[in-house]
């Protein structure tokens, strides 16, 4: 029996007015929703968050939603959770909804944490018996049982995550919507509410999940589906979509290879660097590797006088500027070098990286002597983790990830 659609979005669009300050909601007991586009001309500048957005979520889906910030996703979300309505376009929900979208949604603040799970209950079509049943699990997930029975304004914002998404995963709704609002939480609440989607899931439940966490979308997503700018601009199985995510958009540091044109090499009199590019297994230029696969830094230059024997440096660095390593061809490259254009590779071996972006720094020089060419930041790759630590249900803290030897023993 084919599997029926739970989400239907056709040409969904939202549009703000900037400067102005409007607000709406979405017809109450109506989960089907048609709105036609104003054609009213109005003053002020006319922003489009969505735009003629269409895709189905079939029961029992994990979806995942990805893109750059401002891309359209939490007002995806809050258009699917009904809090805000879309400008044009129509959506179909069938069955009971529950979202963590930002802080405190869903809670109401003069009424404390008890209270308020009896009332996202009754939202969700659940009787007090019924409640009650879960109200023990809730709060043992929750952490703040001592808190319980304070008014949810007194909450630290921490707290508002961890009940809301204790709330929203054990009252049974038959679709579960998470933005990254998780990112609030601890480490250890982000790995326990990890651990309860991915029982979710097992259960056949529907999930829309929005995270900057490629690990958590590739391990948890059933397929996904890629926004830029409010238009949906890829859709289909999750590691497609995440190489497109992590594809450049434009910027010469993520492409892959980056080369100087003439007017502006690196370098001077003796020695140019003309380029400096990321290769795959296939010999590819490309900015998006697995963890398990090896990265080859190529640098291209050339030598316009002759020079004695020198070396190439580079310097793998992260986001936060933390080195990751630095290397040298020094010991294997001692010839000196008559004019010609010269290539030289560097191959950073599979299951040594974690998953990230980082960026790469060149150096040329004659040890001891000279400075020949500097790149202070060449281009950078991204990885995506994939079985370096034996674990893919989350990513592991540090800029390294090793695969290492393990061995366990009986001694008697």
């Amino acid at each position: 029996m084919p599997e029926k659609n739970v989400i239907e979005v056709e040409n969904l669009s939202k549009q703000y007015i900037l400067g102005e300050t409007k607000v709406s909601s979405s017809p109450s007991g109506n989960k089907t929703t048609h709105i036609k586009q104003n054609d009213q001309r109005v003053n002020g500048n006319i922003f489009w968050a969505l735009r003629n957005i269409n895709f189905t979520v079939k029961q029992g889906e994990v979806l995942g939603i990805v893109g750059k910030n401002g891309a359209g996703k939490s007002t995806l979300l809050k258009i699917l959770s009904h809090i805000t309505a879309p400008t044009s376009g129509k959506i179909k929900i069938k069955g009971s909804l529950a979202s963590l979208l930002e802080v405190g949604t869903g809670f109401h603040p003069e009424l404390t944490g008890r209270e308020n799970i009896y009332l996202n209950g009754a939202i969700l079509g659940l009787t007090k018996p019924e409640i009650n049943t879960h109200l023990d699990s809730i709060l043992d997930f929750s952490g703040i049982q001592h808190h319980i029975d304070t008014p949810v304004k007194r909450y630290s914002s921490g707290m508002k995550v961890r009940l809301g998404f204790a709330v929203a995963a054990h009252l049974n709704p038959d679709i579960l919507i998470v933005d990254e609002v998780l990112a609030v939480g601890d480490t250890e609440f982000q790995a326990k509410c990890m651990g309860k989607m991915g029982e979710i899931t097992k259960a056949g439940r529907t999930v829309l999940f929005v995270s900057h966490n490629m690990s958590a979308i590739r391990t948890l997503c059933t397929s996904a589906i890629l926004l830029s700018n409010g238009d949906i601009i890829s859709n289909g199985s999750t590691l497609s979509v995440i190489a497109d995510y992590l594809l450049p958009n434009g910027e010469h540091e993520n492409t892959g290879m980056f080369e100087w044109s003439t007017e502006n090499n690196p370098g001077g009199t003796e020695v140019t660097i003309l380029s400096v590019s990321t290769l795959n297994e296939r010999n590819k230029t490309t900015g998006v590797f697995y963890t398990n696969s090896p990265v080859t830094i190529e640098i291209k230059y050339r030598v316009i006088e002759k020079i004695p024997a020198s070396r190439v440096i580079i310097q793998v660095k992260d986001t936060l500027d933390t080195i990751a390593f630095t290397s040298t061809n020094q010991l294997n490259d001692s010839d000196a070098k008559s004019p010609g254009i010269y290539i030289t590779t560097c191959i950073i071996p599979a299951n040594l990286l974690n998953q990230g972006k980082y960026k790469i720094f060149v150096h040329m020089g004659i040890p001891g002597f000279k400075v020949l060419a500097n790149v202070f930041f060449a281009l950078s790759f991204d990885t995506i983790l994939m079985g370096n630590t034996g674990s893919l249900d989350q990513n592991w803290q540090g800029v390294l990830a090793p695969l290492l030897k393990w061995q366990t023993i009986r001694q008697q």
